[in-house]
């Protein structure tokens, strides 16, 4: 007979393992049903590996669809350690890879002995050493295909399209502002393993394949972006600058044809070259544009009837701000004058005359009105705002160097769309660099259109500026840029660098020159800057034949045909130089300018000791003769300026004032010491190193 105590113990233990296997039940169903798909997918993870496959990056094409950047395959060799470790032949293996792909031993035994499931060994690797290896067939040692980007025009257009990484992603360029269209989705390779890490055979091996990126078409033009590189590389070759930028874009529409920068890269091998190499110049930084901002000033002042072209201004070579004095940029003053004369002369008393007639508020107006200020909207990553005075700290002074392009900083990119909305109409677009989206089947996606932003000016002020800045190319400081048969409009700049510590450089400058053509009916516009160019800095020498050169073959190109007649040759009048030495200088001009010649006057003298050409030359009327001056009983000299002087005409030149000369080479004089303006003692001797006339293609001559 059982006793209660034994009851009592059956019962508790009957108690205890029911609730036992109630909570084992409770488990068991917990982690069946609550946390099951959690808990089977863990599994999975855990012996599925994935091999991530990046998609084939879209083409980038220019706007008639010639590939500017796309992409190759290439093998890539990866290890699992775990099967390399187990075939206990780590050392042979690290060698045999240390071989053929070029790479340290001791680093590629370190990755074969990680606890790891996956290890790059190398990427895109090229393929006859691909064959090799899969020649020794080296357990644990796998290859997979990727792909690499491929620019085949070099460092054609380098700074748009930027450049892709090792994994696929855009990091410069077009390739980083529209990375997500480019890159498309990435596939995976699936495979199964065992807790050992051995590949299962025959088990779950599952390959998503990639979807290849959407390709873009640019708004660029191939054949327009080689002839700005092929100008951009020779004045870069020429003048020695520091950096260059020049910029196409067609005015009605905002799209940019052609865009260079120098320094430059290749896209195929970035990391070789500086970083700084990699800035866009002409998106990303700001610079005082000098004379080029004038034509927005004008713009402004004729759209608010504050001037009138034959409203007349007084330059006696400077004009009073409250203290300040600012001066013309010509050492001879430009005396009475029209407003287009003043254009053409690009004469900064006329341009600070109808700033401060134009005040800080409409100033402030048109310069918001032109998009200085602000981006531009064009797609490319790094975009700057520019920089400018803040209108409530805006004082006189400031307006008055506005109104010759100093003060504010503006953007290249800026400045091109302002001169294209004075040639269109007065309408302001945003810059345009891709025209198209289109899928892997060539399928299109988007289609972008132009964009207009506002209408800054009437088309009646727009027709009158630009007539007037046909001027400046056919009479005025823009000559250079003249081209027979077309009507070309356009404006000078030279602008004094900033120095980092606040005020202006007095020997690096920014040479550049701005327009557009036909000047009737406007469809391109462009940009040229030449960053402190050495020797002569005047935008109109430097920049002018550049802007030419690029604008000629361009409208040849565009077939835009000739809208004028050559013109006819025409007899000129000669002239006999007269003999002016030992005259006072305002005689001697008076007597020449009678004549129809033209002066430059060197040194600050009062009396002429020399001349050039000497007197007896027979001149064409309208030539220049220079005029060297000095002080009867000065007994220190200001050295002149020889550039471009034959031996013979720099030995008396200096023999005339006083100086010697040790001369060095021959054909045209281009460097000498001490440099021009600074004085000297009577009978210092002036080394001057003469080189020949044919090493520069670009005439050079002083002007603004």
């Amino acid at each position: 007979m059982v006793s209660l105590s034994m009851k009592k113990r059956i019962t508790f233990i009957f108690i205890v393992s029911a609730l036992l296997l109630g909570l084992l039940v409770v488990r068991v169903a917990w982690i069946q049903f609550v946390r099951g798909d959690e808990l089977q997918a863990k599994a999975i993870d855990s012996r599925l590996r994935n091999i991530d496959i990046k998609a084939k990056r879209g083409i980038i094409y220019d706007r008639n669809g010639s590939p500017l950047a796309i992409s190759v395959s290439a093998e890539s060799v990866y290890a699992v350690p775990s099967q390399v470790r187990r075939s206990q032949r780590v050392d042979e293996i690290a060698e045999a890879l240390a071989q053929v792909l070029e790479l340290d031993q001791e680093e590629i035994k370190n990755k074969l002995n990680k606890k790891v499931a996956f290890e790059w060994i190398k990427r895109r690797v090229p393929d006859e050493k691909i064959q090799e290896l899969k020649k020794l067939n080296l357990p644990g040692i796998n290859f997979v295909e990727e792909n690499q980007r491929y620019y085949p025009k070099g460092t054609l257009a380098a700074h748009i399209l930027g450049f892709a990484g090792i994994d696929n992603q855009g990091l410069s360029g077009i390739e980083l502002a529209y990375d997500k269209e480019l890159r498309g989705i990435s596939g995976k390779i699936m495979i199964e393993y065992d807790a050992a890490g051995r590949e299962i055979p025959n088990a779950m091996h599952h390959y998503i394949p990639p979807t290849d990126g959407h390709s873009l078409y640019l708004t660029i033009d191939e054949t327009i972006q080689y002839i700005v590189e092929r100008e951009i590389d020779q004045v870069m070759k020429v003048k020695q600058a520091k950096r260059a930028a020049i910029l196409v874009m067609d005015v009605k529409t905002g799209e940019i044809l052609a865009l260079a920068n120098r320094p430059v890269f290749d896209p195929n091998n970035y990391a070789d070259y500086d970083q700084g190499t990699w800035r866009n110049f002409a998106i990303s930084d700001a610079y005082e544009p000098g004379s080029t901002f004038k034509p927005v000033v004008a713009a402004a002042a004729m759209e608010e009837k504050m001037v009138k072209p034959d409203d007349r201004f007084y330059d006696p070579g400077y004009i009073k701000v409250g203290k300040e004095t600012i001066k013309c940029w010509t050492r001879n003053p430009h005396g009475s004058q029209s407003f287009v004369e003043g254009i053409q002369n690009s004469c900064n008393p006329v341009f600070v005359t109808v700033g401060l007639r134009l005040g800080l508020d409409n100033m402030y107006k048109y310069i918001s009105g032109f998009g200085f200020g602000a981006k531009t909207g064009i797609d490319l990553p790094g975009e700057a705002t520019g920089i400018l005075v803040p209108r409530n700290r805006a004082k006189e002074i400031d307006l008055a160097t506005m109104s010759i392009g100093q003060a504010n900083a503006v953007t290249p990119i800026q400045l091109v769309r302002a001169i294209s909305a004075i040639a269109n109409a007065g309408w302001l677009m945003k810059p345009q660099i891709v025209k198209e989206i289109r899928d892997s089947e060539n399928n299109l996606i988007k289609k972008i259109e132009p964009e207009p932003v506002r209408q800054v000016i009437s088309q009646k002020t727009s027709q009158d500026l630009r007539a007037i800045l046909e001027t400046v190319v056919s009479e005025g400081t823009g000559s250079k840029a003249y081209i027979e048969g077309y009507k070309v409009a356009g404006k000078t700049g030279t602008a004094q660098k900033i120095l980092p510590g606040g005020g202006y450089s007095t020997s690096e400058y920014i040479a550049s020159f701005i327009g557009f053509a036909p000047a009737d009916n406007p469809r391109i516009a462009a940009l040229v800057i030449v960053d402190s160019p050495q020797g002569v800095y005047y935008g109109g020498q430097v920049a002018g034949p550049v802007f030419r050169n690029v604008i000629l073959d361009t409208l040849r190109y565009l077939e835009i045909p000739p809208e004028l007649p050559a013109k006819e040759e025409t007899k000129e009048k000669k002239l006999v130089v007269p003999d002016v030495k030992n005259k006072a200088v305002n005689d001697a001009v008076k007597e020449l300018k009678k004549l129809g010649l033209e002066v430059r006057i060197e040194g600050e003298g009062e009396i002429i000791v020399t001349q050039l050409p000497p007197a007896g030359t027979e001149v064409n009327q309208g030539s220049t003769v220079v005029l060297y001056t000095q002080n009867a009983e000065d007994q220190q000299v200001i050295v002149p300026d020889l550039k471009g002087r034959t031996i013979k005409e720099a030995s008396k030149i200096l023999a005339d004032l006083g100086l010697g000369m040790a001369p060095q080479g021959s054909g045209l004089a281009a460097l000498q010491e001490p440099i021009p303006g600074e004085k000297v003692e009577k009978g210092t001797v002036v080394k001057v190193k003469f080189i020949s006339p044919n090493a520069e293609p670009y005439e050079e001559t002083i002007g603004p």
